[in-house]
C-alpha cells in the first residue's frame, strides 16, 4: 500500500561509500543535492567499510567466531547499520539538515523470524512518515527489522539493497539510488575485460540475471523485488554521481540481442548417470530422492538439465563432499568436474532472435575454449567452462557480440537458418 503524498527519494550508500570521513561527506552531498532538487531524501545506510574495518559485518562476526544463526548473532551484526547511520545522520545535522537515525524496526520493517536470512513480511513506516512531515531526514539501517515479537533481524547478505527497495515501495518513492563504488552496471567485469563500460539503460529481467549470476552492484532478491513491484532505481557511483537506471523504459534491440556478461568461478559439475533403468516411474523416484537429499542439505543447484543421458547441474566447489556424501547409496554412478566458471550472457534482445546459441558458439569455438555444459532461458544462456579460460572466454563473447563503448552493432554474418 502507498502510505504517503509526499514526494520521496530513497538514496541507500553501501558500505564502501561510508568507509572513510571523505567518503561520507560526498555521500551527505548527495543527500542534500537531492533536496535541494525538491525531494524529500530517506536514507538506508549499509555497515562502515569493509573486513578488517572495525564495524564491517565480517569484522563484528569474526567477534563470534563459529557460531550457529540465532537472535544473538544478528542482535550483533546489526550494529555495523546502527553505527553507520548515527554516525552519517550527525554529519547531515552538523551541517545545517536535521537528521534522525533509526533502526529497521523503529523504521517499521517487520519481519519473519528465519535469522540470518529473514524475509520482509511489510513496512509499516509511520515513523518515516512522521520525520519527513517534521522536515527530517530519516538514516535508516539496511540490512535490518524485527519480527512481530520485537526481537533484531537480518535479512542475508546484500539486505541494505533489499531494505531500500521495500522502503521505496512503502513510501511510494518517485526513486531509489543504490550508490556504490563503482558507476553502475557494466558490460562485462572491468578488471577482466578491455572495453567493458557503464550500460545507459536495462531493464528489471535483465538486471535480476545479471545479479543473479554474478553482477555485484545490486543483490538479487532487492532487484527482484524492484520487478515484481515496478520500483524504478539507479546504481551510480558515489564519486561520479553517474550510473545505469533500472526501469521497463529499455528497448532491448534485435541488432545487440545481449546487454551484458558476468561469471561466477569455482563451480563444479556434476553428471549423474542412472544406469540401467527401463522403468520410468523408478527412474523418476530416483530423480526425486536425489534432488530431496540435496535440498534437505541446503544445497543450491544450478544449469540444471534432465534427459535421458544423466542428471546434470552444477554446485559451489565448497559443497561437494556434502553432494557426494548424500548421493552415496543411490543406484547412480557420479561423475565430478571441478575447477569450472559459469559464464551468463543476459539480453532482453535474445527474445525471438535468432542465432544467438550460435554466435556465443561461435565466439567461444574461434577462442579455443571448451563448452563443458550449457542451459538457457527466455534472456540469458548460461555456458560451463574451465576456470582458467573464463577470463579469455568473456573476451572472446564481449568482442563477438561487439559490446564496447561506439561500436558497430552490426552482428556478424550468421550461418544460414541458425537458430538460438
Amino acid at each position: 500500500m502507498r502510505a504517503t503524498t509526499i514526494k520521496t527519494i530513497v538514496q541507500k550508500f553501501g558500505g564502501s561509500s561510508l568507509a572513510s570521513p571523505d567518503l561520507r561527506e560526498i555521500a551527505a552531498s548527495r543527500v542534500l543535492e537531492a533536496r535541494a532538487r525538491g525531494a524529500s531524501p530517506v536514507v538506508v545506510c549499509s555497515a562502515m567499510g569493509r573486513a578488517p574495518d572495525n564495524y564491517a559485518t565480517d569484522s563484528l562476526l569474526a567477534l563470534l567466531g563459529p557460531s550457529r544463526g540465532g537472535p544473538n548473532r544478528d542482535l550483533l551484526l546489526a550494529c555495523g547499520e546502527s553505527i553507520a547511520c548515527a554516525v552519517f545522520a550527525e554529519l547531515l545535522t552538523s551541517w545545517g539538515a536535521d537528521a534522525q537515525a533509526m533502526t529497521g524496526g523503529q523504521a517499521g520493517v517487520i519481519t519473519d523470524a528465519n535469522f540470518g536470512d529473514a524475509q520482509i513480511l511489510r513496512i509499516v513506516p509511520d515513523r518515516v512518515l512522521a520525520a519527513l512531515e517534521r522536515g527530517i531526514i530519516p538514516v535508516i539501517t539496511g540490512y535490518q527489522g524485527v519480527t512481530e515479537s520485537g526481537a533484531t533481524t537480518t535479512l542475508g547478505r546484500g539486505g541494505s539493497d533489499l531494505s531500500a527497495i521495500a522502503l521505496a515501495d512503502a513510501l511510494g518513492s518517485e526513486a531509489v539510488e543504490i550508490f556504490t563504488d563503482v558507476s553502475g552496471v557494466m558490460t562485462g567485469d572491468p578488471r577482466r575485460i578491455a572495453g567493458a563500460h557503464t550500460i545507459d539503460r536495462v531493464g528489471y529481467a535483465e538486471m535480476v540475471e545479471l545479479a543473479a549470476d554474478g553482477a555485484k552492484v545490486m543483490h538479487a532478491k532487492a532487484a527482484e523485488l524492484a520487478r515484481v513491484t515496478q520500483t524504478p532505481y539507479v546504481v551510480k557511483g558515489l564519486r561520479s554521481n553517474f550510473g545505469t537506471t533500472i526501469d521497463e523504459g529499455h528497448k532491448p534491440q534485435a541488432l545487440r540481442p545481449v546487454t551484458g556478461i558476468t561469471s561466477l568461478r569455482d563451480v563444479v559439475f556434476i553428471r549423474v548417470i542412472q544406469g540401467e533403468i527401463d522403468d520410468l516411474d523408478a527412474r523418476r523416484e530416483l530423480e526425486l530422492e536425489l534432488f530431496r537429499r540435496v535440498a534437505e542439505r541446503d544445497v543450491s543447484v544450478d544449469m540444471i538439465n534432465i534427459n535421458n543421458a544423466g542428471i546434470f547441474f552444477i554446485i559451489d566447489s565448497d559443497k561437494l563432499d556434502t553432494v557426494r556424501a548424500e548421493l552415496t547409496g543411490l543406484n547412480m554412478a557420479v561423475r565430478v568436474r571441478a575447477h569450472c566458471a559459469k559464464i551468463s550472457i543476459v539480453g532482453a534482445g535474445m527474445r525471438g532472435t535468432s542465432g544467438v546459441m550460435y554466435r556465443v558458439v561461435q565466439a567461444l569455438s574461434e577462442a579455443g575454449i571448451e563448452i563443458i555444459h550449457s542451459t538457457d532461458s527466455n534472456i540469458t544462456i548460461s555456458v560451463l567452462v574451465p576456470e582458467e579460460d573464463v577470463a579469455r572466454a568473456e573476451q572472446a563473447i564481449h568482442d563477438y557480440f561487439r559490446l564496447g563503448r561506439g561500436q558497430d552493432a552490426t552482428p556478424p554474418e550468421m550461418a544460414a537458418g541458425a537458430q538460438r
